[in-house]
C-alpha cells in the first residue's frame, strides 16, 4: 500500500469515536446559519481534545486517553441509502486528485527507474468517508449515539420550556417503536444541555439568568452556556479570520448532504432530504440500464467507444462529476464563521473540552462500571470482568470451528438486553476510549459465545475488533491474529453477504499489515474483494496491492504495473477518467522498451482514449503516435482501428490551432541517410531542378496516402561576386518565384512497403538553399470498417482515391554526417561531422552536358575491337570547354590518336564496316613484315602521363549552347570473361570562370559482358644461325601459339589470323618462318594453331634518330589486307596494354661503391637476356547470328620481356603460396649472392659452330681425319667482354661417350679474347678423327668477364642444340 499521513495507531481511534447526537431548536439553528453552518458543522473542527484525559476503568485503575475526538452530528431519523453514500464516495475519490507539481518518488528495482507517487490522498479520503459514513448497525455499537445535545437560544421567550420540549423530543426518537433510526447505547441517554447566545445582538444579562436556572435544574454537569457571534456579519470583510470549516465541508461528508434551507431543521425536512438523496440513487448493485455487469468481455478488450458516456455506469457518474461540480461553485465564494472571532473559536473549543470532561466521559465511566456489574451478577462471577480475563483465557479452549462447519445463521438476532450484546457493548465501549486490553478481553469472550450460537454476523463484527484491539494494546503482549480477520471477511463476505463490513475489514486488516511491512498478505488481502459489485472499490483496492508490490523487499515491477493496468481499466468503468489514466501512465513506465509490443499498444491506446475524453489532446496524439511509430505487431485491421483513431484526435488538435506551426507526423519512416540529392536536368529550358530522392517505409499493415507532398525549404539570397548582402533575408515555402516547388498530388506506399519519391525543387535566384524536410497530408483509404462511426468528414481531399481523413503535416531531415576519426580526441569520442548534401548553393548559371552513347554494345568477345559513336550535347545556354573522360578501364575505350585522319579507308574496310584502318596490299608481300613507325605521345601515352584521364578531341575544344557533335569511340573486350562494370566519369569547364564552382562532372557506367575468343602464348629465343648480311646485333625466332578458346555459345564459327604484328623500340619481325606449307590460317572451336616469326634489331641509323618514345610497328599479313597497326585503333588498345609498364619511372642507380659497381655488371648481364617485343595478333570471327553471317575483329596483345620465358595474352590466376611455418627467430643477415641466373649468363656470349653437317674422308689413305671448324663469338652485351675459351673440355658422361664417340681439338688449346660492345668474333679451329661415327662438337668452354670487373662468369651452353657432325669413310 502507498504510505498515509497517518500512523495506524493514529488512524483506528480517529475513525471509531464516540458519537454525539445534537438537536436544536429553530432560533439556535438560525444563529448557526449565520455562519453558514449548522450546528454540528460549527463544533467539527474543534471535537478533538487538545489535551489527554483520565478516566478510571471497572478496576479503579487510572487510565490514559490521548487525542480523544468526538463526532457531533445532527439526527436523521433515515439510514443513509447505499446509492447516496456510493455517489458520495465517487464524489470524494474524483475531487482528490494529485497535486500539481508533485514530485514523485523515484524507485529503482532492477532496470527499472520508476516515478511513482508515493502516496495515495484520494484512497485516503476514500477510506476516511466510507468509514464515517458507515450506517449504525445492530450487531455492533460503535457508532450509536452516547449523548444528546440538546441546543437552545438565549433570544428565545421560554428557553428552559424549549430544553423541555427537545428532551422529550429525543426521549420520543429513542423509545418509540415508529423510530428504527438512529441507534442509541444505552436507554439512558446523557442528556447535554447547551444555551446558544449570540454576542451582538442578543441580551448578556438575560442568558445568564437563564443559565444560572439552568444550573439548578439541570446541575452544572450538565448544562453550558455557549457564546458566538462576537461580530455582525457586515464587518466580515474588516479582517482577516482563518477558515478551519473548509477542509471538512469539502469531504462532502454524509450529513452535509442535507439541503440548507432557512428554517427550522426539523425532523420531516430532514426526511424530505432523505427522499431528495433517494432520487440520486442511480449506482445499485443491479444496473439500470439492462445490461448485466458481467464478464461477457474481457476487461482488459481495448474499449471501441471514445464517448465516455457509454460505459456501463456512464450517466451516473457523469451526474456525480457535474453536481460535484455544481457544489463547488456553488460553495466558493462563501465564508464561513463569518460572525465568529478567534475568542468564539475558543469558546467552542472550550465547549468541547468542558462537555467531554464533565459530561461525558463520567457518563462513559458509570455505563462501564454499570456494564461490568451487571456481567458480573449475571455470570455469578466474584471479581470484576476486567480481574477475570486470565482465567478466561488460560482456561481449556474450545477449537474454533471452520466457517464451512457453521450454517447460514446471519439472520439470528438478540434481544437488547441478551449478556452476549451487554459484553459487546462493553467491549465497543472500552475500544473508543481506548482501553484496548479489556476491549480484547470482552471481544474475545463474545466471540466465543457468538461462535457457540452460531451467530455468524455478531462473531464476525467480534473477531474483527479483536484483532484490531490485539494490534493496539499497549506492549503488544501478543502477536496480531491476522486469522481473525481471515474469518471475519470470509464471514461478511460468503456468509452474510455484507460487501460493506468486509470492505471495512479489509481496509483495516491491511492497514495493519502494512504497518508490519507484510506487503505480500496485504496485497492478497486487497485483491480477494475486487468484485464486480463496485468497480469504484475494486479500482482502489487494486491500485493499492499495485502500491505493495512495488513496496516489498525485492519490488515486484511487473506485478505493479500488471495490477495498476487493472486498477486503470476499473476506474474507467468507475467513471474515474482522470485516475484511469494517471494509473496506465504509472504502469507503462513498467512497460515501455522492453519487448511487450502488444501490452503497450493497448496501454497507450487508452492513455490516447482517455486523455482525449479529458481534452488532453497534446497527450492523446503523443500516445496514439507513439502506437504507429513501434514495429506493430498488431493485425491490420487493428492497425487501421489505431490509425484512424490518430488521424481524428489529430484532426481536432489541428483545428484548436490552424494557423500554428505544422506538427511533425509520425508516418511514414524517412530512410534519412539513404537521402540522395540529384543536380540534374529534365529538359527544360527553365532553370536545372534540384532533384531529392526520399526514401520513405511504411511500418503498417494498411496503405498510406500522401497527397499534396513537396519539400519544406528556407533559402538565403546571396552573391557571391564578393559583395555579400549585409541583410539576409529568410525566405520560406511562401516564395514561388524564387524557389518553385514541384506537388507530387497523390503518392501511394502499400503496406510494410519501402518506395522513393522523386521530389524537385526549381530554384530561380542564387543563394544558400537548405532543405528541411517534406510536408503532406496523411491519410489512409476509406475502407469497409469505420472506427467509432467516425467517417469521411466534410473537407476530406477527393481524388483518384477516396480518404477517410487526412491530416497536414511535415517530417524533417535529419542526416547524421561522417564520424570524425582525424585527431585523438575524435578518435576517443564519438563524433560526427557535418552533412551538407540538403543545403545546395545555387550559383550562377553553368553548362549542361548530355552524353548519348549510339551502338553501344552489350556483350563482346574477349579482345574484340567495336566501334561506336558518343554524342555531346550542351543543353545549357553557356559554352564548356575541357571535356575531359576519366576511367579506371582506359583499355576497353579510345577515342583515337592525333594519327586517326592520316590514313585513308581501304574500299573493302568501308563495306566491311571494320573498325581498322586497312589498305590492299600486293601478293609478293605476303609473309614479309612492311614496317611503320608512330610515337606514343599521338596517342596520349607517355612516361609520366595518367592514362585514366583522356581528352575527349572536341572540334575548336568548346561545345557551343545548345550545340551538339558526335565522335567516334572504338571498344575493346576486355581479356577476361565475364561482366564488366566499366565507369565513365565526365569532366567539362566553363569557359567563363566561376568563385564558387569550376567544373561539373557526368557519370555513366555501362555493363559489358564477354565471352572467350582466343588464347595467345608466346616465347622469344636466340636465332643460332649466321647470316651476314643481315650485319650485327642478331637475330630471335618468335613461337607463337594461338588456341581457339570460343565454345561456339556466340555463334563463333571459326576465327582467321589475319596479321601478326610487332611493335617495339628495338626490335621488328622480318618474316615469317613455316614451319609446314599448310599457310590455313583458320581456327575452328578448340583448334590451336602455331607460328613461326624471324624478329632481328632495328637499323642502328633508325634507332638513333628516333626519339625514346618512337615505337616501329612490323605487319606480317596473312591475307590480301594490311591493317596499319600503327594507327588508330589498332595502336590506341596496344599503348593502352602498355600503359602499366610505361607508368613506372625508370630507376637511375649512381656508381660509387665497388658493391654497386657489382650490382651493374649483374645488372648488365641481365640485360642481355631482356628483350622489348610486343605482338599483336589481329583476327576476325565468323559469326552466325539470325541465320545472317557477320564478320568480327579484334586484337590480343602478348608483351614478351625476357628470352625463353613464355608470355601470355590474358591474366594468369596467380596461385594462393604455399603455407609456411611461421618462424619465431630473426633471420640473419644474408648477403644476396650477386651471381646471375643460369639463363641470363646463357645469353651474355652467344656462341655458334660453323661446320659441315657430313665429312667424307679416306681413313685407308689417312687415318687421322682433319676437319676446319669456326666458332663464332658474338658479345650480346653494350659493354667490353674478356673471353676465354678452354678447348681442353672433355665429355666423361659414358652416356654421352656411346653417343657421339671421342675427337680431339689440335692446335692452342686455351684463347683469351675482349670482344667489344656486341661484336662478333671468329676462331678457326680443327677438329681431328680417328674413325666413322657421329661426333657432338659442342664441347669448347666459354668463359666471360667484364672487362672492368674481377669475376669470371662461365656461360653455360647446356641449352644451345647439340652441334652434330657425320664422318663418313670413301
Amino acid at each position: 500500500m502507498a504510505q498515509c499521513v497517518q500512523s495506524v495507531q493514529e488512524l483506528i481511534p480517529d475513525s471509531f469515536v464516540p458519537c454525539v447526537a445534537a438537536l436544536c431548536s429553530d432560533e439556535a439553528e438560525r444563529l448557526t446559519r449565520l455562519n453558514h453552518l449548522s450546528f454540528a458543522e460549527l463544533l467539527k473542527p474543534f471535537s478533538r481534545l487538545t489535551s489527554e484525559v483520565h478516566m478510571r476503568d471497572p478496576n479503579n485503575q487510572l487510565h490514559v486517553i490521548k487525542n480523544l475526538k468526538i463526532a457531533v452530528s445532527n439526527i436523521v431519523t433515515q439510514p443513509p441509502q447505499p446509492g447516496a453514500i456510493r455517489k458520495l464516495l465517487n464524489d470524494v475519490v474524483s475531487g482528490s486528485q494529485p497535486a500539481e507539481g508533485l514530485v514523485a518518488n523515484v524507485i529503482t528495482a532492477g532496470d527499472y527507474d520508476l516515478n511513482i507517487s508515493a502516496t495515495t490522498p484520494w484512497f485516503e479520503s476514500y477510506r476516511e468517508t466510507f468509514l464515517q459514513s458507515m450506517p449504525a448497525l445492530d450487531h455492533e455499537f460503535l457508532n450509536h449515539y452516547l449523548a444528546c445535545m440538546l441546543v437552545a437560544s438565549s433570544s428565545e421567550a421560554e428557553p428552559v420550556e424549549q430544553f423541555s420540549k427537545l428532551s422529550q423530543e429525543q426521549h420520543r426518537i429513542q423509545h418509540n417503536s415508529d423510530y428504527s433510526y438512529p441507534k442509541w447505547f444505552i436507554p439512558n441517554t446523557l442528556k447535554y444541555y447547551v444555551l446558544l447566545h449570540d454576542v451582538s445582538a442578543g441580551d448578556e444579562q438575560r442568558a445568564e439568568s437563564i443559565y444560572e436556572e439552568m444550573k439548578q435544574k439541570y446541575g452544572t454537569q450538565g448544562c453550558y452556556l455557549l457564546k458566538i457571534n462576537s461580530r455582525t456579519s457586515n464587518r466580515a470583510s474588516d479582517e482577516q479570520i482563518p477558515d478551519p470549516w473548509s477542509q471538512y465541508l469539502q469531504k462532502n461528508s454524509i450529513q452535509n448532504q442535507e439541503s440548507y434551507e432557512d428554517g427550522p431543521c426539523t425532523i420531516t425536512s430532514n426526511k424530505n432530504s432523505d427522499n431528495n438523496l433517494l432520487s440520486l440513487d442511480g449506482l445499485d448493485n443491479e444496473v439500470k440500464d439492462g445490461l448485466p455487469n458481467n464478464f461477457r468481455a474481457h476487461p482488459l478488450q481495448l474499449e471501441q467507444s471514445s464517448d465516455p458516456s457509454n460505459s456501463i455506469d456512464g450517466p451516473d457518474h457523469l451526474r456525480s462529476a457535474s453536481s460535484l461540480h455544481e457544489t463547488k461553485k456553488g460553495n466558493t465564494g462563501i465564508i464561513h464563521g463569518a460572525c465568529l472571532t478567534l475568542t468564539d473559536h475558543d469558546r467552542i473549543r472550550q465547549f468541547i473540552q468542558e462537555f467531554t470532561f464533565r459530561g461525558l466521559l463520567p457518563h462513559i465511566e458509570k455505563t462501564i462500571r454499570q456494564l461490568n456489574d451487571q456481567l458480573i451478577s449475571r455470570k455469578g462471577l466474584s471479581r470484576s470482568l476486567f480481574s477475570a480475563t486470565k482465567k478466561w483465557f488460560s482456561g481449556s479452549k474450545v477449537p474454533e470451528k471452520s466457517i464451512n462447519d457453521l450454517k447460514n445463521t446471519s439472520g439470528l438476532l438478540y434481544p437488547p438486553e441478551a449478556p452476549e450484546l451487554q459484553i459487546r457493548k462493553m467491549a465497543d465501549l472500552c475500544f473508543l476510549v481506548q482501553h484496548y486490553d479489556l476491549a480484547y478481553s470482552c471481544y474475545h469472550t463474545a466471540k466465543k459465545d457468538f461462535l457457540n450460537d452460531q451467530a455468524m454476523l455478531y462473531a464476525a463484527g467480534a473477531l474483527e475488533m479483536a484483532a484490531v484491539s490485539a494490534f493496539l494494546q499497549p506492549g503488544a503482549p501478543r502477536p496480531y491474529p491476522a486469522h481473525y480477520m481471515d474469518t471475519a471477511i470470509q464471514t461478511y463476505r460468503d456468509i452474510c453477504k455484507n460487501m460493506v463490513l468486509a470492505e471495512r475489514c479489509v481496509l483495516l486488516s491491511a492497514e495493519l499489515l502494512k504497518s508490519q511491512s507484510k506487503y505480500s498478505e496485504a496485497a492478497a488481502l486487497l485483491i480477494r474483494l475486487t468484485s464486480e459489485d463496485s468497480d469504484l472499490r475494486s479500482a482502489l483496492l487494486l491500485e493499492q496491492a499495485a502500491h505493495c508490490f512495488i513496496n516489498m523487499k525485492s519490488p515486484m515491477v511487473r506485478k505493479y504495473a500488471f495490477h495498476m493496468i487493472l486498477a486503470g481499466h476499473r476506474f474507467s468503468k468507475a467513471g474515474q477518467k482522470k485516475h484511469a489514466l494517471r494509473c496506465y501512465c504509472q504502469a507503462m513506465q513498467v512497460y515501455k522498451g522492453k519487448g511487450w509490443s502488444l501490452a503497450e499498444d493497448h496501454i497507450n491506446f487508452t492513455i490516447g482514449r482517455q486523455s482525449y475524453t479529458l481534452r488532453q489532446l497534446d497527450n492523446a496524439v503523443s500516445a496514439f503516435r507513439h502506437i504507429l511509430i513501434n514495429e506493430s505487431k498488431q493485425s491490420a485491421a487493428q492497425q487501421g482501428a489505431f490509425l484512424r483513431e490518430y488521424l481524428y484526435v489529430y484532426k481536432n488538435v489541428s483545428q484548436l490551432s490552424p494557423d500554428g506551426p505544422l506538427p511533425q507526423l509520425p508516418l511514414p519512416y524517412i530512410n534519412s541517410s539513404a537521402t540522395r540529392v540529384f543536380f540534374g536536368h529534365d529538359r527544360r529550358p527553365a532553370d536545372e531542378p534540384i532533384t531529392v530522392e526520399v526514401a520513405f517505409r511504411n511500418p503498417l499493415k494498411v496503405l498510406l496516402l500522401l497527397t499534396d507532398l513537396s519539400l519544406l525549404w528556407k533559402f538565403h539570397p546571396k552573391d557571391f561576386s564578393g559583395k555579400d548582402n549585409e541583410e539576409v533575408k529568410q525566405l520560406v515555402t511562401s516564395e514561388p518565384e524564387m524557389i518553385g516547388a514541384e506537388v507530387i498530388s497523390e503518392f501511394l506506399i502499400n503496406g510494410e512497403e519501402s518506395k522513393v519519391a522523386r521530389l524537385k525543387l526549381f530554384p530561380h535566384h542564387i543563394g544558400e538553399l537548405h532543405i528541411l524536410g517534406v510536408v503532406y497530408n496523411l491519410g489512409t483509404i476509406q475502407g469497409s470498417m469505420t472506427v467509432d462511426g467516425i467517417g469521411a468528414l466534410p473537407g476530406c481531399h477527393t481524388g483518384k482515391y477516396s480518404l477517410s481523413m487526412s491530416v497536414r503535416g511535415k517530417q524533417d531531415l535529419e542526416i547524421q554526417g561522417p564520424r570524425l576519426n582525424n585527431t585523438k580526441e575524435e578518435k576517443t569520442s564519438v563524433k560526427y561531422g557535418p552533412d551538407r548534401r540538403l543545403d545546395p548553393i545555387i550559383t550562377e548559371e553553368m553548362p549542361l552536358l548530355e552524353v548519348f552513347f549510339i551502338h553501344f554494345p552489350t556483350g563482346l568477345l574477349c579482345g574484340e575491337i567495336r566501334k561506336a559513336y558518343v554524342e555531346f550535347v550542351n543543353v545549357s545556354k553557356c559554352p564548356l570547354t575541357g571535356l575531359k573522360v576519366v576511367s579506371k578501364r582506359p583499355e576497353f575505350f579510345t577515342f583515337g590518336g592525333n594519327t586517326a585522319v592520316l590514313t585513308p579507308l581501304s574500299p573493302s574496310a568501308s563495306e566491311n564496316c571494320s573498325a581498322y584502318k586497312t589498305v590492299v596490299t600486293d601478293a609478293t608481300s605476303v609473309c614479309t613484315a612492311l614496317i611503320s613507325s608512330a610515337s606514343s605521345v599521338d596517342f596520349g601515352i607517355g612516361t609520366g602521363s595518367q592514362p585514366e584521364v583522356i581528352p575527349v578531341p572536341l572540334p575548336d575544344t568548346v561545345l557551343l549552347p545548345g550545340a551538339s557533335v558526335q565522335l567516334p569511340m572504338w571498344l575493346r573486350g576486355p581479356d577476361e570473361e565475364g561482366v564488366h562494370e566499366i565507369n565513365f566519369l565526365f569532366y567539362y569547364e566553363s569557359v567563363k570562370k566561376q568563385p564558387k564552382i569550376r567544373h561539373r562532372i557526368l557519370r555513366h557506367t555501362a555493363i559489358i559482358c564477354t565471352s572467350r575468343s582466343l588464347n595467345v602464348r608466346a616465347t622469344v629465343c636466340r636465332s643460332n644461325s649466321l647470316e651476314n648480311e643481315e650485319g650485327r646485333g642478331g637475330n630471335m625466332l618468335v613461337f607463337v601459339d594461338v588456341e581457339n578458346t570460343n565454345t561456339s555459345e556466340a555463334g563463333v564459327k571459326e576465327f582467321h589470323i589475319v596479321q601478326v604484328s610487332s611493335s617495339s623500340k628495338h626490335w621488328k619481325l622480318q618474316k615469317s618462318v613455316n614451319l609446314s606449307e599448310n599457310k590455313d590460317t583458320k581456327l575452328a572451336s578448340r583448334e590451336k594453331g602455331k607460328f613461326c616469326f624471324k624478329a632481328i634489331r632495328c637499323e642502328k641509323e633508325e634507332a638513333a634518330t628516333q626519339s625514346s618514345e618512337k615505337y616501329t610497328f612490323a605487319d606480317i599479313i596473312f591475307g590480301n589486307e594490311q591493317i596499319i597497326s600503327s594507327a588508330s585503333p589498332c595502336a590506341d588498345f596496344f599503348y593502352r596494354s602498355l600503359s602499366s609498364e610505361l607508368k613506372k619511372p625508370q630507376a637511375h642507380l649512381p656508381v660509387h661503391t665497388e658493391k654497386q659497381s657489382t650490382e651493374d655488371a649483374v645488372r648488365l648481364i641481365q640485360k642481355c637476356s631482356e628483350v622489348d617485343l610486343n605482338i599483336v595478333i589481329l583476327w576476325k570471327a565468323y559469326v552466325v547470328e539470325d541465320s545472317k553471317q557477320l564478320i568480327l575483329e579484334g586484337q590480343h596483345h602478348v608483351i614478351l620481356r625476357t628470352i625463353g620465358k613464355e608470355a601470355f595474352s590474358y591474366p594468369q590466376k596467380q596461385e594462393p603460396p604455399e603455407m609456411e611455418l611461421l618462424k619465431f627467430f630473426r633471420p640473419e643477415n644474408i648477403t644476396v649472392s650477386s651471381r646471375p641466373s643460369v639463363e641470363q649468363l646463357s645469353s651474355l656470349i652467344k656462341t655458334s659452330l660453323h661446320y659441315p653437317e657430313s665429312f667424307n674422308h679416306p681413313f685407308h689413305q689417312k687415318s687421322l681425319c682433319l676437319v676446319p671448324v669456326t666458332l663464332l663469338l658474338s658479345n650480346c652485351s653494350k659493354a667490353d667482354v674478356d673471353v676465354i675459351v678452354d678447348l681442353r673440355h672433355k665429355t666423361t658422361s659414358p652416356e654421352a661417350l656411346e653417343i657421339h664417340g671421342s675427337f680431339t681439338w689440335l692446335g692452342q688449346t686455351q684463347y683469351k679474347l675482349q670482344l667489344k660492345s656486341q661484336e662478333i668474333h671468329s676462331l678457326q679451329l680443327k677438329a681431328c678423327f680417328v674413325h666413322t661415327g657421329v661426333y657432338n662438337l659442342g664441347t669448347p668452354r666459354v668463359f666471360a668477364k667484364l672487362s672492368d670487373q674481377v669475376t669470371v662468369f662461365e656461360t653455360s651452353q647446356q641449352n644451345s642444340m647439340p652441334a652434330l657432325i657425320i664422318i663418313s669413310n670413301v
